[in-house]
């Protein structure tokens, strides 16, 4: 069968290939660029955990060192602290690294995948689908056609994919803009982001009184400076007393030293696609939508599409057309994303114009909470979404049991005793191309698997596992939050829970899993074989 066609060698574009490949899945990168990433000090991303440990998974080594996992988050209004958030155990702390530093450790792993072919100067310039595949010309040294089952675009902004569909791209421009600067520095708190309202010192010119610092490894910050609405020019004289002006009053000296890396101003738009598929084509990341209003965040949204896509892709891949499953892609990553553009198109002008709500006692520390977790990736403004409305979530039924986790949220990631006796994060066992049953049995993990697997519940639920409509790994774990002993969790391949049932329900069970799958079952020896 011919190769997934992804166009656009972006994080978004690299996670997919690196994705399908766990999967099985062959896919052609078409890369515009020679295959390098400019290096922009300045351009940098957040990602929460569970995406940074997405690309961990997918890359093979951790990403740590390349950038930084904050000790801690603060924010001051004036002179005054008015919120601290210390990341550890029960606050996991995101991870900010150079956009650059990301997309190399990804094509140093395409590098290494022998399923993934990456076409350099390759621009996408026609393309041509029916019904057993698509075709995609591309410009360079040698013009070139390349055939594949399905075809993705992860190429921005300005897609050209999205244009040759003809697929509108709605929305606002210039939303906010703001100006940045990387510089290597000494600054209080290291290793702790912050954000600052209306500092107490003098701000002349085109700035609007908010800054973020966010920490980077070797004492390098990432500096934002939100800018009132305009098209006001902001010239490097102009920036480079704002710098100074804002280093001096942070750090109370009247020159602190410090190393300018790059600058640049940043402009958020917030658009979304009209639709995200059209037959063969799909769209993910930046070409499907733009949003971010805090500056960092629009690739945590454009990982997640990947993820979303890849497992359903490698499905149909093997076992041939779910529609249903397919269609599912747009249903529910469409929904999140609009979702958020709605919250952020209704408290930013609150948060940032003020209005009669500004005089309100309590209005300014609400406002500034509200940041915050759009910053952390929490609440309306950032917190990711979950996928309870979406067409492959299971009817209701008596056998649910309660969790802390909702259904159609990404699951917690605890340890569990996988089908080899060996301990590891639930994370760990994602992305295969499996279904994932989870049972919450305390007391296991004292034992070795040996003594309780043919005991008490076990041989009854591994009956039920190997019943399913699709192959599916069966793990155990010593507790989950919100858990009550013998609840059994079924989890999507993405980690995103299917359903949580009380005790053993073969058919209960069977049910959530055809409903995850589409209403479709899949069975296959390549399946068989992915599940060990």
């Amino acid at each position: 069968m011919d190769p997934v066609i992804v166009v656009g060698a972006g994080p978004v574009g690299l996670t997919l290939a690196l994705a399908l490949a766990r999967q099985e899945v062959p896919s052609v990168v078409l890369d515009e660029t020679p295959g390098t990433d400019p290096a922009r000090a300045a351009r940098t991303v957040v990602l929460r955990e569970d995406t940074a440990a997405l690309v961990e998974r997918l890359a093979g080594a951790p990403l740590g060192r390349a950038g930084l996992r904050w000790a801690g988050w603060w924010s001051m209004r004036r002179k005054q602290v008015t919120a601290e958030v210390a990341f550890g155990e029960t606050e996991p702390a995101p991870l900010h690294i150079a956009q650059h530093v990301l997309t190399g450790a990804l094509r140093a792993a395409v590098a290494r995948e022998p399923l993934i072919e990456l076409a350099t100067d390759s621009r996408l310039d026609a393309l041509e689908q029916e019904a057993a595949g698509v075709s995609a010309h591309t410009r360079g040294p040698d013009g070139t056609w390349w055939r594949g089952s399905h075809l993705v675009g992860c190429d921005g902004p300005r897609s050209t994919v999205r244009k040759l569909q003809d697929i509108r791209f709605p929305g606002r421009t210039a939303v906010e803009r703001y100006a940045v600067a990387a510089l290597r520095t000494g600054l209080p708190r290291p290793e702790e982001a912050c954000l600052h309202r209306t500092p107490p010192w003098r701000t002349s010119g085109p700035f609007a009184g908010e800054i973020t610092a966010r920490p980077l490894p070797d004492d390098v910050w990432r500096l934002d400076w939100l800018l009132p609405p305009g098209k006001d020019l902001i010239t490097p004289e102009l920036l480079i007393a704002r710098i100074r002006e804002t280093l001096t009053g942070w750090t109370g000296e009247s020159a602190p030293a410090y190393e300018l890396l790059d600058t640049g101003v940043h402009t958020v738009h917030h658009r979304v696609a009209r639709r995200w598929r059209n037959g063969r084509v799909f769209l993910a990341g930046d070409a499907a939508h733009l949003l971010g209003a805090f500056g960092t965040q629009g690739l945590d949204e454009g990982l997640r599409d990947a993820d979303n896509l890849a497992w359903k892709l490698a499905l149909t891949w093997h076992h041939g057309p779910h529609e249903a499953l397919l269609d599912s892609y747009q249903s529910e990553r469409r929904a999140v994303v609009a979702a958020r553009l709605r919250a952020a198109d209704q408290l930013l002008p609150v948060l940032r114009g003020g209005g009669l709500r500004s005089y309100v006692p309590g209005a300014a520390r609400g406002h500034d909470m509200a940041l915050i977790e759009g910053h952390l990736g929490r609440g309306a403004l950032g917190a990711p979404g979950t996928y309870a409305d979406s067409p492959l979530a299971p009817g209701p039924s008596d056998a649910e049991a309660p969790l802390d986790t909702p259904v159609g949220a990404p699951v917690e990631d605890v340890v569990v005793t996988a089908e080899d006796g060996s301990f590891v994060p639930l994370r760990d066992r994602l992305g295969r191309g499996v279904l994932l049953v989870v049972l919450v049995a305390p007391g296991t993990g004292v034992w070795e698997r040996r003594h309780w697997v043919s005991a008490g519940i076990m041989p009854r639920l591994a009956a039920a596992v190997t019943a399913l409509p699709h192959p599916a790994e069966l793990l155990v774990a010593e507790s989950y939050p919100g858990a009550a002993p013998h609840t059994v969790l079924l989890v999507r391949p993405d980690g995103h829970l299917v359903t949580a049932l009380s005790g053993v329900r073969p058919a209960d069970l069977y049910s959530a899993a055809e409903a995850a799958l589409g209403g479709t079952a899949a069975t296959g020896a390549h399946a068989e074989a992915g599940a060990h």
